[in-house]
């Protein structure tokens, strides 16, 4: 049934920002949970400022621009500026393969590329043109009010892709007009009003983030963006909700389990609204204790965002998906497209006034799956889900008549993995289904028969997907068939593929719990991980488990034991054998800085420092490529998890950390390496080291600048040496030159004449009284500020120190296409040179270089220079 509530049809969704910004113009609109704010007035003037740029470019109606941001106040300028310009934008995840980013800026037709320093490296070489928002000076002065004509209602607002079954992504269209009548929707129900305060956790590359920033700036509230690391941390992500005051929080089922999961107490001025995957009743029972308000939320990209909501009382399954939203339709309907009663099960059409208008550039698949119905008279989106109406006209999801399934909200057509798996030579046929996780979530298991016969390389498989496809849509699990089950009519039986085994066979050799501290550990490992049987013995990392699990099982720890453990202790105690130790011990042992991460092996160890956040979790990954005969240690900041007072300068860490390699090592050759940095601090123990008579055999440096380099240019600039050709392809891009290097004194004068950065030291000073209350009382750090804490700290050390010049060679391994100097500024401070490798990949979240497939570019490089691997005539290295 159509309703006719009133919207305002006649509006854009930037015009409805801008009578915001009209109305409440000192207001806070956004915010970061790392320091920094706009106010309306400060949003209007620099969305103005990028939609007069974007004009000048030739920018306007029937423009598609790309936006490669992470979340940041400039994500929110961006998104809004091409609004105001007249064009519409295609969210872009740094964090996809370049060859997805170049099939969709292709598809999409988009001119430009709006881009961060940061997230530049991620786009294809055959990307148009860049425009760095972080680059001030890029932008004009505003340009008069009315001076350009503004967009039309129906005009597209974005483009934004979603999987394809054929193994091609397919654009979703979506105009200003099904925006417009969705937030102006939503201000009502669920409900958002200037008091309130939403704090958003979705990827703009996900369709509802469009409701985590514009219903706050429609409804004249505020949003807080969270960081990428914190919405990863259900601990970090509990604190910002307390500490930013937070009204409103839209999540999929996976972010609250991962809240939850972390001990979250709740909060009861939170309206949660959940959607993007079906609802767990146990999940929605957690939720209703915490929150003040939980609502169910349903709903297609194709029919803009969300189509219907309900707030839940109980958590009695089946857990309904609720009431069509304003001037939306429902229809239940049989496989002849005939309407249904209530209580019988159909397929669910979705009409009214959020139908997007189709698929770009693919007018056969909009035909297909945007249809009308005999009788209706009007387009109506086919959607796939099968669903039955109770008699008070509340949906039921009863699942997909299809391959499609969403994973941690993403919605993902199964067969383009098995499109993009039969394409590798390797194999022959592959099927992609979902079954349950260890943590009851949904994972993608590929069945696979190989081309040889063999048993499928999974790791193999995996490293080559990653290459085509974002991590989403990578198989957990590689299964190996020698034939795929049949229907009788020759189809892929897909309720005949065998779940994958969480049983793991017992050689003999797997030793059993001998205490009841070990046996009580096996239980609380094997429950968490939902593997068995698990002896005392096995290592975690040799699991083949997630580093989600790892937060898991520690939090599983504290609850059964009482015992609260920090991640890094795994590398220390990666079995349940010297985890029993270790908590029997106390504490003295858990917290020296010099880790084994993997301490066997006939080669000379490698001792790499941490990153700025102190601790070497990260480093696992690159210990595991390096192979099991390759000993490697990871040095962690002093105090990270206990109850010693950190170290504060560059020095005192060095000093520190050599003294715990001596234990392990007392003379060279030594084999250093830095991460971020953690590459200044092996720096100054380099130059301890051949100062004292020691031989440095390796000091390798992975991504990180020298202190001089970052004081002079910043995280955007460039060696004095090369700034004539820096500049010269600014010009060439339409950029001006970039401001000359500001003194202390006038950063300083900056910082208090700006109140965002006056929050940010307020934010500062409140952790580091957290950390001194923590010392003083002889209790840990909490989680929340630790973080905070170091990144501070680190930083403060960076900016003090003063190089030295080292006398042999440095080995650096920097994020490919990131800076303009391959030495990253340290080629006066090395007598020995530089020898530079670019590796792709970067230090953020977005494209880790210390994850798969990057990790393993580094570890080639390294075995490399120390002789462990031989190149190719065409350039290829084997062991």
């Amino acid at each position: 049934m159509v309703g006719g509530t009133p919207f305002p049809r006649d509006q854009t969704l930037h015009g409805l920002v801008l009578a915001t910004a009209r109305r409440r113009p000192g207001a806070v609109a956004v915010e970061l949970d790392g320091g920094g704010r706009l106010t309306y007035a400060e949003l209007d003037e620099r969305t103005r400022r990028l939609a007069a740029r974007l004009r000048a470019s030739g920018i306007g109606a029937g423009s598609v621009v790309g936006i490669c941001l992470d979340r940041s106040l400039d994500l929110a300028v961006g998104l809004l500026g091409v609004l105001r310009a007249g064009a519409a934008y295609v969210p872009l995840d740094p964090a996809y393969p370049a060859q997805r980013l170049e099939l969709m800026l292709e598809d999409s037709g988009a001119v430009l590329v709006l881009a961060h320093a940061e997230t530049v490296a991620a786009l294809p070489d055959a990307a148009p043109a860049v425009v760095r928002l972080d680059v001030s000076d890029d932008l004009p002065a505003p340009e008069p009010v009315g001076a350009a004509a503004e967009p039309r209602p129906e005009d597209l607002a974005y483009v934004i892709y979603t999987s394809g079954s054929t193994g091609r992504p397919k654009g979703v269209m979506v105009p200003h007009r099904a925006l417009c009548n969705f937030m102006w929707t939503m201000r009502e129900v669920p409900g958002f009003g200037e008091q309130d305060t939403l704090v958003s956790v979705t990827t703009p590359c996900f369709d509802i983030f469009g409701l985590e920033l514009f219903l706050p700036l429609v409804a004249g509230g505020r949003v807080v963006l969270a960081s990428r690391p914190t919405t990863g941390d259900g601990v970090a992500l509990a604190a910002l909700l307390d500490a930013c005051g937070a009204t409103v929080m839209q999540a999929t089922p996976a972010t609250w389990r991962l809240l939850v999961d972390s001990g979250w107490r709740g909060r009861r001025e939170l309206r949660a609204l959940c959607g993007g995957e079906a609802l767990p009743a146990a999940l929605a029972a957690e939720l209703l204790a915490r929150c003040g308000e939980l609502w169910n939320m349903f709903g297609p990209t194709e029919t803009t965002i969300w189509s219907t909501c309900l707030r839940l009382e109980s958590a009695q399954p089946p857990i309904p998906i609720g009431l069509p939203i304003a001037n939306t339709d429902l229809h239940v309907v049989d496989d002849d497209g005939t309407p249904l009663p209530a209580g019988a099960a159909g397929e669910l059409y979705i009409g009214g006034e959020g139908l997007a208008r189709g698929y770009f550039q693919r007018p056969e698949l909009t035909a297909e799956r945007f249809v009308e119905l005999p009788g209706i008279g009007r387009r109506l989106y086919r959607t796939g889900d099968l669903v039955r109406q109770r008699p008070d006209g509340v949906l039921e999801y009863l699942g997909r008549l299809d391959h499609q399934v969403k994973i941690r909200g993403f919605r993902i057509e199964l067969g383009e993995i098995e499109v993009a798996l039969e394409r590798l030579p390797a194999v022959a046929q592959a099927v992609v289904v979902a079954h349950p996780s260890p943590a009851g979530e949904a994972e993608l298991v590929a069945y696979v028969v190989t081309a040889n016969g063999a048993a499928p390389d999974g790791s193999g498989l995996r490293r080559a997907l990653l290459e085509v496809l974002p991590d989403s849509m990578v198989p957990s699990a590689v299964v190996g068939l020698e034939r795929m089950p049949l229907t009788p009519n020759g189809k892929v039986d897909r309720k005949a593929l065998p779940a994958p085994s969480r049983e793991r066979p017992d050689d003999g050799a797997r030793v059993a719990a001998r205490t009841p501290l070990e046996r009580r550990l096996v239980e609380i490992w094997e429950a968490t991980l939902d593997m068995r049987p698990i002896g005392v013995t096995d290592n975690f990392f040799d699991l083949g488990v997630s580093s989600l699990m790892a937060a898991r099982l520690f939090t599983s720890i504290e609850r059964e034991l009482g015992n609260r453990l920090p991640l890094g202790a795994l590398f220390q105690a990666p079995t349940v054998e010297a985890l029993t130790r270790l908590l029997e011990d106390g504490d003295a042992p858990r917290w020296t800085s010099l880790v084994p991460i993997q301490p066997r092996g006939s080669r000379p160890p490698i001792y790499c420092v941490h990153g700025g956040a102190g601790t070497i979790l990260l480093l696992e990954p690159l210990a595991r490529a390096l192979g099991e005969d390759q000993p490697f240690y990871g040095l962690q900041s002093r105090g990270l998890y206990g109850r010693t007072a950190p170290l504060t300068t560059v020095e005192e860490m060095a000093a520190h950390y050599l003294s715990e390699i001596r234990t392990v090592q007392p003379h060279g050759p030594y084999h250093l390496a830095g991460y971020c940095f953690g590459t200044i601090v092996a720096f100054e123990m380099a130059i301890t080291l051949t100062r004292e008579g020691e031989e440095v055999a390796l000091l390798a440096m992975l991504t990180g600048p020298s202190p001089t380099w970052i004081r002079t240019w910043g995280w955007r600039g460039a060696q004095p040496s090369l700034r004539s050709r820096f500049e010269a392809r600014r010009a060439a891009n339409g950029v001006a030159p970039a401001p000359a290097p500001m003194s202390a004194g006038a950063r300083a004068a900056r910082a208090l004449r700006e109140p965002r950065r006056l929050v940010g030291a307020a934010r500062r000073r409140v952790t580091r009284a957290a950390v001194r209350v923590a010392l003083a009382n002889d209790r840990p750090i909490p989680e929340e500020a630790r973080e905070r804490f170091f990144l501070g700290l680190h930083g403060r050390a960076e900016r003090a120190y003063q190089e030295g010049v080292y006398p042999g060679e440095i080995v650096m391994l920097y994020g490919e296409g990131l800076y303009e100097d391959p030495e990253l500024g340290w080629g006066p401070f090395a007598s020995g040179g530089i020898l530079s490798y670019p590796v792709p990949g970067d230090h953020l979240d977005n494209r880790p270089l210390m994850a798969e497939p990057h990790v393993l570019v580094v570890r080639d490089r390294l075995q490399e220079y120390l002789g462990q691997r031989t190149p190719d005539a065409a350039g290829r290295t084997s062991p």
